[in-house]
């Protein structure tokens, strides 16, 4: 049995992770408030708000790290739909990766959406159980995410945790960054950088 300090990972499926919202949105702004994102309490009002119609989407899975009453940490997402999405940042990846290869890999793969960890955690392992956790069951191990790369932070942690870069943007610090998870199909065939 786990002492209240030890994280424990939970995996919640659908709107079961309604129940944690307050939590999340705590979480989200303790994880997203320092620079680059900057993000305030309204933004992270903005992503609780979201969090409801996301939990309804096909396959939306949150896996949540909790250490007694505190939640900690939380990675989420969903099955990426057919055809691929407009809306958001997804025009950015389609334009990326070209038609054929968003919908070979990403349309049906598991799109993990946030990975969030208080700052009083980093550097626990704590952010790559959450991803590992939310990830398991993604289909057929295709898993995708996309960051900024105004975070090389964060492009270095998908590196060390085994997911393959498949996009290289110019380093202007305004372009999106694709990542395939460690077990997708197609992780071999991502383009090098020039």
């Amino acid at each position: 049995m786990n002492s209240p300090s030890v994280p424990v990972v939970q995996v919640l499926r659908g709107c079961d992770v309604l129940a944690h919202s307050d939590a999340l949105r705590s979480v989200y702004l303790d994880a997203f408030s320092a620079p680059p994102w900057n993000e305030d309490e309204e933004q992270a009002a903005e992503f609780a708000e979201r969090l409801r119609d996301d939990a309804r989407r096909p396959g939306f899975t949150a896996a949540l790290a909790v250490a007694g009453p505190d939640v900690l940490g939380f990675a989420s997402g969903w099955t990426t739909l057919t055809p691929f999405p407009t809306d958001r940042c997804y025009p950015q990846v389609a334009a990326g990766l070209g038609a054929r290869r968003t919908n070979d890999w990403l349309c049906g793969a598991f799109e993990v959406d946030e990975l969030a960890v208080r700052p009083g955690a980093h550097g626990s392992g704590l952010a790559g159980k959450l991803l590992a956790a939310a990830t398991e069951g993604a289909p057929d191990g295709r898993s995708w995410l996309l960051t900024s790369v105004r975070t090389p932070r964060a492009m270095a942690f998908y590196h060390r945790q085994g997911w393959a870069q498949a996009t290289h943007p110019s380093s202007d610090g305004k372009g999106i960054v694709v990542f395939l998870g460690p077990r997708h199909p197609a992780r071999g065939l991502v383009p090098l950088p020039l």
